[in-house]
């Protein structure tokens, strides 16, 4: 089992816009398949996430994870959550049931850069994937203020999505 994030960022370093909207919204050409997030969930067996991740999904029309576990880091159950998603507040007993549960696949890691840095501190991160988007916002949520800087990692692969985009996949040394 591998810990995976996935995530889009700005050219300028942004991974939401002004307006708290994950930076991908604001790309015309963003779409799940086009920049390869349908295929990346099906090599997945769970995804793991903070609380302000999740709580859009609740109310949601579609579920966004059909068939993968559903692991959440909050202090408390949002209301609608369904009975099978875990709830913990500590990282460290929600990464052993992850762990419980997951015998097979990799979990995702969605989600702010808090909680990417709450795993990475935990020694759980194996892939920090970035999705780097050919434009630039000018504001919003950052990735590196909430990531350590004494973060070591080694590239892992790197592809030019043919939205121009461009995928960069890099593991902690």
């Amino acid at each position: 089992m591998k810990i995976r994030t996935r995530m889009c960022m700005s050219l300028d370093g942004y991974v939401t816009t002004p307006d708290g909207q994950p930076v991908q919204l604001a790309d015309p050409s963003w779409s799940p398949e086009a920049f390869g997030f349908v295929d990346f969930q099906k090599t997945l067996r769970a995804v793991l996430m903070g609380r302000t991740t999740f709580e859009p999904a609740v109310g949601s029309d579609r579920w966004p994870w059909p068939g993968l576990d559903v692991f959440v880091l909050g202090s408390h159950r949002p209301a609608g959550t369904p009975d099978d998603v875990v709830v913990e507040s500590d990282a460290g007993r929600l990464l052993e049931s992850i762990r419980a549960t997951n015998t097979s696949g990799d979990v995702h890691l969605v989600g702010g850069p808090r909680t990417v840095e709450t795993f990475r501190q935990l020694g759980a991160l194996d892939e920090l994937g970035l999705i780097v988007l050919p434009l630039l916002v000018g504001g919003g949520m950052q990735l590196t203020p909430s990531v350590a800087t004494d973060t070591a990692l080694a590239l892992a692969s790197e592809r030019v999505l043919p939205t121009g985009a461009v995928e960069l996949v890099y593991a902690p040394r």
